[in-house]
């Protein structure tokens, strides 16, 4: 039997004209490969979950073919920076995803993960989704593992020494490295030293350290120099999340902000970061409380620096407000108009009603200035990252990307397109420690987008924020088509991505 076998094979791979199985050929592509490289028109074929050939070849007879005439062809989009994991069980479709182009996804972000993460990825195997799921340790989720409700304070030697072994049990699970959130409890709490020695963790495995930096406003020179001195004593790559000038004193900054990150690099820190392409932020309303001198929402000082240093009562969007939905898609500023009281007063007002019915308030801070935004974004060593989620409030859920390519690479000319596919692509499966994705290659796996450059763009607005983009005409996920005719095709062909693995 197994000799008969041999010789079907060599008769089948004899024969020119015979189809392999599984086969997809895509013809008279653009194709841009996320090499950074110019693009070329050719022919791509799949068979089963990867690339076979790419160029100038004829379909064969039987072989699936599209037609990509006036398209770009690029790899899937590689989400640095997601959120999408949330719900995902539930909503395997990954709409919110897929219609923006991403096959792949970041997850575990902002010192928060899916724990224990073996368990998590083992779900997605026997539960398969429509996309490619990778994941962080959040060292906030091992704190309070680790410390439970006692966090505000220093980690002794022996706690620390407890979230080590964590990180190590999650590392060989498949972690990419570790993921801090040091504006949110419990990560604000911890020490720089805390944060080396689990570095060096990660950096043991291979990992990478990727961090929502202590602060992105009032003291973010000194969060960019804590990361740095991160990557520097624990020898590390290290990652800036969603990287921000998020304070009206800093906007003008990202010339000097380039520079100093620049400049580690040259020290040897690899340094890099993710941006999104909006001017507004997204977080819990109540996270505000934490600008506050000593938390106090009655002082007034800390209101004001809100309101005057940082947003604006403009700047406020509070996209839903659970103690009272009539200021349901509100400003600070309209709603201190309704109620006849100064920004201040409502801003302190509604940040007590929030935390009395459990922080649970969206909001949307618009906090950063366009050219920054776009200084940033074009800087060779930024990926780009949606921060979004499924259903969330903040329209990067389904149009980060689209957003990216139309508005600022298309209309703005921030980058090249070629240069823009790199930073979505092989860029980030580099950053990120992802092998064998991230570009249009033999033998690498089929994640990939069809769009056509000169209508993609985002229709998601903060009004609508689940509106799916336009111009992504179809997607591929390990070689089988999870988006076309703008809806989910029904198809699972997702993959856990351990770190390593392959």
């Amino acid at each position: 039997m197994a000799i008969l076998t041999g010789i079907a094979f060599a008769l089948t791979a004899c024969a020119p004209d015979m189809p392999k199985a599984d086969t997809v050929v895509i013809v008279n592509a653009r194709l841009i490969d996320g090499s950074g490289g110019p693009s070329r028109t050719a022919n791509v074929r799949v068979v089963g979950e990867r690339i076979a050939d790419v160029g100038n070849f004829e379909p064969l007879s039987g072989e699936t073919v599209v037609d990509a005439t006036g398209l770009v062809l690029a790899p899937g989009f590689i989400d640095a920076h997601s959120h999408h994991e949330d719900g995902l069980l539930e909503m395997p479709g990954a709409l919110a995803a897929v219609s923006q182009g991403i096959t792949t996804i970041i997850a575990g972000q902002d010192g928060g993960q899916k724990y224990p993460l073996a368990e998590f990825l083992a779900d997605l195997e026997e539960s398969p989704v429509a996309i490619n799921v990778a994941s962080f340790s959040g060292h906030g989720t091992l704190r309070s593992l680790v410390m439970g409700e006692d966090f505000q304070r220093q980690a002794t030697p022996e706690e620390l020494a407890e979230m080590a072994r964590l990180l190590h049990i999650e590392m060989k699970a498949g972690a990419l490295g570790l993921s801090t959130g040091l504006e949110y409890d419990p990560g604000s709490f911890s020490t720089t030293e805390e944060l080396i020695e689990l570095a060096k963790v990660a950096a043991f495995h291979g990992g990478r350290y990727i961090s929502h930096i202590r602060s992105e406003d009032q003291y973010f020179w000194e969060a960019i120099d804590e990361v740095v001195t991160i990557g520097r004593e624990a020898q590390i790559p290290v990652h800036v999340s969603h990287i921000k000038l998020a304070m009206t004193r800093w906007w003008g900054q990202a010339d000097r902000l380039i520079a100093e990150l620049d400049e580690a690099r040259d020290m040897g820190v690899d340094i890099s970061a993710d941006i999104y392409p909006y001017r507004a932020w997204n977080s819990g309303f109540s996270w505000l409380t934490t600008l506050f001198p000593d938390r106090d929402l009655d002082r007034r000082d800390g209101a004001e620096y809100i309101l005057n240093d940082m947003l604006s009562p403009e700047g406020i969007l509070l996209p839903s407000f659970l103690p009272e939905p009539l200021f349901d898609g509100l400003t600070i500023a309209e709603i201190s108009g309704i109620r006849e009281t100064d920004p201040e007063t409502t801003l302190m007002e509604l940040l007590k009603a929030d935390v009395a019915m459990g922080s649970q308030s969206p909001m949307l801070g618009f906090a950063m200035d366009e050219p920054d935004i776009e200084l940033l974004m074009a800087w060779s060593h930024t990926v780009i990252g949606s921060d979004g989620e499924l259903a969330g409030p903040h329209p990067r859920g389904f149009g980060a990307f689209t957003r990216y390519l139309g508005h600022y690479v298309r209309d703005r000319n921030v980058v090249s397109l070629e240069e823009s596919i790199r930073k979505t692509t092989s860029l980030s499966a580099h950053q990120l420690g992802i092998v064998e994705r991230g570009l249009i290659e033999s033998g690498y796996f089929a994640d990939l987008v069809l769009f056509d450059p000169d209508t993609v763009t985002d229709r998601a607005t903060t009004e609508d924020p689940h509106m799916p983009s336009e111009g992504i005409e179809k997607v591929w996920v390990n070689g089988l088509l999870v988006f076309e005719n703008g809806q989910t095709t029904g198809s699972r062909p997702g993959k856990p991505i351990r770190r390593n693995s392959r």
